[in-house]
């Protein structure tokens, strides 16, 4: 079962393409992590946040990217990370025309 994995945290930028070439390198490492099947990055510059919506193959790969990238973020100095899981309906999704595998 797909896991939706949603995480925001407040961001004073770079947006834009400036922050996607300032997070090229990261973007790779987050690729190859266990059990991702996809991420969209998320930036708002009029609210100052910034996180991604991750589809992974289950709820263990999930957690275990939560935890990684939560630590991750806080040893930037980042706080007020919000996080969200949740199970994926997949035949409504399929109908609706969700990137799913």
């Amino acid at each position: 079962m797909n896991v939706l994995l949603q995480i925001d945290f407040p961001y004073s930028g770079p947006y834009g393409e400036e922050m996607a070439q300032a997070f090229a390198g990261l973007a790779e490492s987050i690729a190859q992590e266990k059990g991702l099947i996809w991420k969209m990055w998320t930036e708002n510059r009029e609210t100052g946040q910034a996180g991604g919506i991750y589809l992974f193959e289950d709820t263990a790969s999930a957690q275990a990217y939560l935890a990684m990238h939560t630590a991750r973020l806080e040893s930037f100095g980042v706080q007020g990370i919000r996080s969200r899981v949740f199970a994926v309906n997949e035949p409504l999704s399929r109908i609706t025309k969700a990137p799913l595998n």
